[in-house]
């Protein structure tokens, strides 16, 4: 990711892995890189390197869980989907981003105010 392309904060994708499994249920991790891109606006692109070791990731936490099944082009892929735990940790987390967002938007609009 680079040029105009966004950099996926710390612990961002994690969040966006769980909330695109909540809203979508089962999908392949091809699906859900799709989606991720397609709702950043494309400024985000995500590769094979960057979402499958974070789907590994998640699975080994308990917050996905996997299993295999036939794609829409008729090929063997291993469908993601949220589990109970997962669902915790996405509302913890949602949580926890809306703080961190509306603080720097307060410090952004200070910054902002002082400048002009």
């Amino acid at each position: 990711m680079g040029g105009n392309k966004a950099d996926v904060l710390q612990g961002t994708l994690d969040l966006m892995v769980l909330k695109t499994l909540e809203s979508l249920g089962p999908l392949h991790g091809y699906g859900i890189a799709r989606r991720i891109e397609q709702v950043s606006g494309e400024t985000i692109q995500l590769n094979q390197g960057t979402i499958y070791p974070a789907l590994l990731r998640l699975e080994q936490k308990g917050w996905i869980k996997s299993e295999w099944g036939m794609s829409e082009t008729n090929r063997r892929a291993r469908f993601y989907s949220l589990s109970r735990t997962g669902r915790k940790q996405m509302e913890r987390a949602t949580e926890n981003w809306e703080r961190v967002a509306s603080t720097m938007a307060r410090f952004l609009a200070q910054a902002s105010s002082e400048t002009n």
